[in-house]
């Protein structure tokens, strides 16, 4: 497959004095365009202009919702189901009847699911710079119940109101029976979840790059570009960034199966640059999916989840608060609010917090929300400012082809 493959590119780098205005030009120039035409696009953003901005990413959203009205339309049968489902379900739903305690069973888990796969696929599917899920809410979520259960000396926290708050139980534990397994078992089904949804999140580029070797049209991204032109300078590349994706897709290639799993196993932001050489050498779907969900889903989850588990442990928190303690001059009045802060927390685990909470608690609350919100914003310009770059290029398409037909 993969002496296929690399015969395949070859011959494409070959015949790559690509045919411009109706003869062929020597690549260096076409290059020259296509990185003129790339910066042209990169000023597309809100900062600089943002009523060209507003204007393309409006129209991108016109030409994506024209696009799948078209390919629903010629789909009526699969639309129709799914409208003939949907209003099962919706009657299923809203009809009284012993069957409602199990509806309302299946809606909390569906929509505890649905949510943390959602956030995994925010954190990798692509769109504009990506959420860091993982960091925003999913590491969070782990440290807390790692707090409460050394504080509470259990994990059965009253259902509801967990997850969406976290108490103790009436009856608590006694001291030291919390173990690092026990706090893995909690917050199993919320990280393999999100890690469920970062393997779907890593399709889109390995079928792009598949549809674009099998059609041998070129893909409108850019991530792909960049891919084939790695290939065809293999050989002479020098610098770090270089060689290391060179090394993923020589692993990928070469290795497959297990060298998918150990590129999704780890923290890897070349893993895109994965899912694209699989798409390219045809690797079949589920050796590339099953490889990445298992990396991701299992093995990458499991390392995420005991490095904030330990991390947030009882011992290692009390050790971090004195540390910040014994910093010359500013020590102690940095202390103060991460005491204040995780005393709160112990009241509230206890049904204490209405007794008056201290301020340094809102002080971390509202630094750490306002770190939120300041990711999700830059997320949501990320996506119109990529949209709008998108919608751009087509543009200078419609015109480079205009060219090449005069």
């Amino acid at each position: 497959m993969a002496e296929n493959g690399k015969n395949c590119d070859q011959r494409r780098v070959a015949m790559n004095k690509e045919q411009y205005n109706g003869n062929f030009t020597d690549p260096p120039s076409v290059n020259e365009k296509k990185r003129r035409d790339r910066e042209e696009r990169q000023n597309i953003v809100l900062w600089r202009q943002p009523l060209v901005t507003l204007q393309y990413f409006s129209l991108e959203i016109l030409v994506i919702l024209k696009e799948w009205t078209s390919r629903l339309w010629h789909r009526q049968s699969v639309v129709v189901s799914f409208l003939l489902l949907l209003a099962v379900l919706i009657a299923t739903y809203y009809v009284e009847g012993a069957h409602q305690q199990y509806v309302q069973r299946i809606e909390k888990q569906f929509l505890l699911y649905a949510y943390w796969i959602g956030l995994g696929i925010l954190s990798s599917v692509g769109l504009g710079t990506g959420l860091h899920t993982f960091l925003l809410y999913l590491g969070p979520h782990i440290a807390s119940v790692t707090l409460a259960a050394y504080e509470c000396n259990s994990v059965n926290f009253p259902e509801p109101p967990y997850p969406d708050q976290i108490i103790c139980p009436d009856e608590e534990g006694t001291e030291g029976t919390i173990s690092l397994w026990s706090i893995i078992s909690k917050v199993r089904i919320e990280a393999c979840m999100w890690g469920i949804g970062t393997a779907i999140g890593e399709l889109p580029p390995y079928f792009m790059a598949r549809a674009a070797r099998l059609s041998g049209a070129e893909p409108d991204d850019e991530d792909y570009q960049e891919f084939e032109e790695m290939l065809e300078h293999a050989e002479t590349a020098q610098d770090f960034a270089s060689r290391a994706k060179l090394a993923v897709q020589n692993l990928v290639q070469k290795v497959g199966f297990f060298g998918i799993l150990a590129c999704a196993s780890i923290p890897n932001p070349l893993f895109d640059l994965a899912g694209i050489t699989c798409g390219h050498f045809l690797v079949p779907f589920w050796t590339f999916f099953g490889a990445t969900l298992i990396g991701k889903a299992i093995i990458k989850m499991h390392i995420q989840k005991i490095f904030v588990i330990i991390t947030f442990s009882k011992h290692i928190v009390e050790q971090m608060v004195a540390f910040i303690g014994a910093v010359p001059g500013i020590g102690p009045s940095l202390q103060k609010p991460f005491q204040e802060y995780l005393e709160a927390q112990r009241q509230k685990l206890h049904h204490k917090s209405e007794t008056g909470a201290p301020q340094g608690e809102n002080w971390l609350s509202w630094m750490f929300e306002k770190l939120v919100v300041v990711m999700v914003c830059y997320f949501i310009l990320s996506i119109i400012n990529s949209m709008a770059q998108s919608y751009a290029k087509r543009i200078q398409q419609r015109l480079n082809s205009e060219e090449k037909t005069k």
